[in-house]
């Protein structure tokens, strides 16, 4: 396990279209765990493969009850809404205020291949929604209802 390069805002490989995973392999297998090793360095709650330069639809997640792997992940559902404060690893320092669905359910894989579904809300949901946005080329920035000082971004 190692802590992979994060990609920083300026990085084109922010912007493109990740492609689907095909094997579930040792390969996969270390970059999911170095992922993990990535996000917890930088105290993040998801992470991207792009962000660390991998152009797979992959991302993780943890809201504080472990990490969650989504491989090939669809939204399949959404409902209600929430605003919050959210910002990004791969653009430090910055926040906006985003709307985002506040229940989401996604169909994804396992680092196995194996199928799954999980209905989630709240953070957990804006975690969810904001690392797939990832996989399209989409970032905070874009979705961002407006962009935060510093100041208010530490008194949301």
């Amino acid at each position: 396990m190692a802590k992979r390069e994060m990609r920083y805002e300026g990085d084109e490989v922010l912007s493109k279209k990740s492609r689907p995973v095909e094997s579930f392999d040792e390969k996969l297998w270390n970059l999911l765990d170095d992922m993990a090793d990535t996000m917890k360095m930088y105290n993040g709650v998801g992470l991207a493969a792009v962000q660390v330069g991998i152009l797979r639809r992959v991302f993780i997640v943890d809201v504080g009850d472990g990490i969650t792997e989504f491989i090939n992940p669809e939204i399949i559902e959404t409902r209600d809404s929430q605003t919050g404060l959210e910002g990004c690893l791969s653009f430090p320092d910055q926040f906006g205020e985003v709307t985002r669905p506040n229940i989401v359910k996604v169909r994804a894989f396992d680092r196995f291949g194996k199928p799954f579904e999980k209905e989630v809300s709240e953070l957990y949901a804006r975690a969810v929604c904001h690392e797939n946005d990832h996989l399209d080329g989409y970032v905070f920035k874009d979705r961002a209802d407006r962009m935060l000082t510093q100041e208010e971004a530490e008194n949301y």
